[in-house]
């Protein structure tokens, strides 16, 4: 079988194993590119096949593609990817080089994929080799023996700077402006508010001048500016504009997708699960969820104890915030109450994300904590078995990473935040001011 004639322009990229873990498709974002899988990269992923969770997925769904792709032939000399796109082979394994031999022990797989790149690099004469690798650290050893290596980064979202905040403050404003809010319909026709850039659906306005200030929300059904009113959920007040604008997203029908970011204390799954207790007769459940990173990247299986003492520790934060909305109410009052009930019979229910994954999600209200946590494709994965009248909370901190192969550019909080703006049955609220209290928000701040 004949290759590709090597040329300067493209390069020869080979894949660790958590770069497939994170995305089974992978093998298509490198254009005419050639990739390079080392055979230790097979014996890892056959580790990942058995199970429920994203990583089996696709260890499975990589596993079937580059099987379609070869038909009946071995991996010798590589098979196309697509039109357009380089050539996939599987390469064995080699001896140790020397170079490395002293320092990298070669029971480690890491240091056979180390290997398998840094021998085709000291092989290669006209085309650069690089190490695909979501590991820190096995980047940072590659770069130690002058393997080029990266980040996959085909699902960065690169200016975080700039990234969408869901609302702005308009300054200099008319007071006539402004008043027009305050009348009755509570309207002003879009076109009468002169802002650059443009507004996006469902973005949020603080509207000032020097006398007045209203709070408004761009409804793009209607081309209209509304009135944002101080709401109330379930007992719960908004402290600042930003939570009157999240509780606004939280409990507007029409908006079906809501994310909310914000460093800790800054009421994010407070006001998300009051929002919910607050509109619960329009859905059948309410669910929390939050992914369970295990302390180093070790399974719940190493945990002591039944599954549900194993589980607890990572679903008490919710808990936690349940008990907020719950200790405002006497014991005695319906409300105190009414959250016992729900507990009881099923209609809020807190749990792992991964036991309610594979869930039909018909008219329920899910909230999913510490979304930062996920990759972008589990948040597309989750989104996707919305069905009727569901709507999906997504809240975290995109700077309080705790898995070990995502970042602040990387992970599904930030994705979504990036991808769904401009949809109108999407809101996004970033929270800046702390509301737990003063310590916290100074710790927050300066630790």
């Amino acid at each position: 079988m004949a290759t590709r004639p090597a040329t300067r322009s493209t390069s020869v990229f080979v894949l660790d194993t958590n770069v497939i873990l994170h995305d089974s498709n992978c093998i298509y974002k490198f254009e005419k590119n050639d990739l390079v899988v080392p055979i230790s990269v097979l014996e890892e992923l056959d580790n990942f096949k058995k199970g429920n969770d994203s990583l089996n997925f696709h260890a499975r769904e990589f596993v079937r593609i580059i099987d379609s792709l070869s038909g009946d032939r071995m991996f010798d000399k590589g098979v196309t990817i697509g039109p357009n796109m380089g050539r996939l082979r599987v390469v064995m394994s080699a001896p140790m080089h020397k170079d490395l031999l002293a320092s990298f022990p070669v029971q480690k797989v890491d240091h056979q994929i180390l290997n398998t790149a840094y021998t085709l690099h000291k092989a290669s004469r006209t085309r650069p080799v690089v190490l695909v690798t979501k590991d820190v650290n096995l980047r940072m050893k590659a770069k130690a023996v002058g393997l080029p290596a990266q980040d996959y980064r085909n699902d960065h979202v690169k200016n975080i700077s700039d990234l969408y905040t869901g609302y702005r403050i308009a300054e200099n404003l008319e007071t006539e402006l402004i008043n027009r809010l305050y009348e009755p319909k509570g309207e002003v026709p879009r076109e009468d508010l002169s802002i650059e850039p443009e507004l996006t659906p469902n973005e949020y306005l603080i509207m000032r001048n020097n006398k007045r200030s209203a709070l408004a929300v761009y409804r793009p059904g209607r081309e209209v500016l509304s009135r944002i009113d101080k709401l109330q959920a379930y007992g719960i007040v908004p402290r600042n504009a930003e939570q009157s604008f999240a509780l606004d997203a939280l409990m507007n029908d029409d908006i079906r997708l809501v994310s909310i970011s914000g460093k800790a204390g800054t009421g994010k799954t407070l006001l998300a699960l009051a929002a919910a207790l607050e509109v619960r007769k329009n859905y059948r459940q309410i669910l929390m969820a939050r992914p369970i990173v295990p302390l180093s990247n070790k399974d719940i299986g190493f945990l002591p104890g039944d599954i549900k003492s194993k589980i607890d520790p990572y679903m008490q934060p919710l808990y936690d915030n349940l008990g907020v909305i719950e200790n405002q109410f006497k014991e005695t009052d319906a409300r105190h109450k009414r959250i016992r009930e729900l507990l009881d019979e099923e209609k809020l229910v807190i749990s792992p994300l991964a036991y309610i994954r594979g869930r039909s999600l018909y008219k329920v209200f899910y909230i999913v904590d510490e979304a930062q946590n996920l990759t972008p494709h589990e948040i597309k994965t989750i989104i996707t078995r919305a069905g009727d009248n569901t709507k999906m909370i997504f809240t975290g901190d995109i700077f309080q990473i705790d898995h070990p192969y995502l970042n602040t550019h990387s992970n599904g909080l930030t994705y979504l935040i990036d991808r769904m703006r401009g949809q109108p049955l999407y809101a996004h609220i970033t929270l800046s001011k702390g509301e737990r209290s003063e310590l916290a928000d100074i710790a927050s701040d300066l630790l």
